[in-house]
C-alpha cells in the first residue's frame, strides 16, 4: 500500500478564471436578498413560464413577419426580427414554402391531432332519421288517443263532428 499524496495548490496558486462579477455571500444570491420577514418582496424568475402554451400564428401575422422579413435582408435584420418576435428562422423557411404554394389558406393555423373520420352529412342524416322516427311514434299515439276518445264519446252519445275533406290540410 502506498500512501501517495497529491499536493493540492492553494487558491491563490490557482489561475484565475474569467468571471464577469465578484463573488456574492448566499444572502446575495438568494431571492430574498438575505432579508427574511414582511418588507421582503419576492419577485417571479421572468425566464419561467407558468404552463407553457403552444403558440398559433394567424395567416396576417405569418404575411406580416415574411414582409418585414423581406425588407430586413442584410446586416443581421432578419436576425434582430427573429429575436424581436421570438420566432426560429425555421419557421420562416416553412412560412415562405407556403407562401410560395401560392395558398392563403395553407398559412393559416392548422388543427392538431388526427383528421376526423366521420362525415358531417351522414351525422346530419341520422340525427333527422332518428328525430323523424321520434315523431312519427309520438303521431301514431296520439292518433290512439283521439281514436279512445271518439270510441268513448260514441258510447256517451256525444257527437264529434269530423272535418271534411276541404277543412283538412
Amino acid at each position: 500500500m502506498n500512501n501517495h499524496t497529491v499536493p493540492v495548490p492553494s487558491p491563490a496558486a490557482l489561475p484565475s478564471v474569467g468571471r464577469r462579477e465578484p463573488e456574492r455571500s448566499e444572502g446575495d444570491r438568494s431571492a430574498t436578498g438575505g432579508k427574511a420577514g414582511k418588507d421582503s418582496i419576492v419577485h417571479p424568475d421572468p425566464e419561467v413560464v407558468a404552463q407553457a402554451k403552444r403558440r398559433r400564428f394567424t395567416a396576417e401575422y405569418k404575411q406580416r413577419i415574411l414582409v418585414e422579413s423581406d425588407q430586413a435582408k442584410g446586416s443581421g435584420g432578419i436576425g434582430a426580427l427573429l429575436r424581436r418576435e421570438g420566432l426560429y428562422s425555421s419557421l420562416l423557411a416553412t412560412w415562405r414554402r407556403e407562401r410560395e404554394a401560392g395558398v392563403l389558406q395553407a398559412l393559416t393555423p392548422q388543427k392538431r391531432g388526427p383528421k376526423s373520420k366521420r362525415d358531417p352529412i351522414q351525422e346530419e342524416t341520422s340525427k333527422l332519421r332518428r328525430e323523424n322516427e321520434r315523431l312519427t311514434e309520438q303521431l301514431r299515439k296520439a292518433e290512439m288517443v283521439i281514436d279512445v276518445q271518439k270510441k268513448v264519446a260514441a258510447l256517451l252519445g256525444w257527437p264529434i263532428a269530423t272535418p271534411g275533406p276541404e277543412e283538412k290540410s
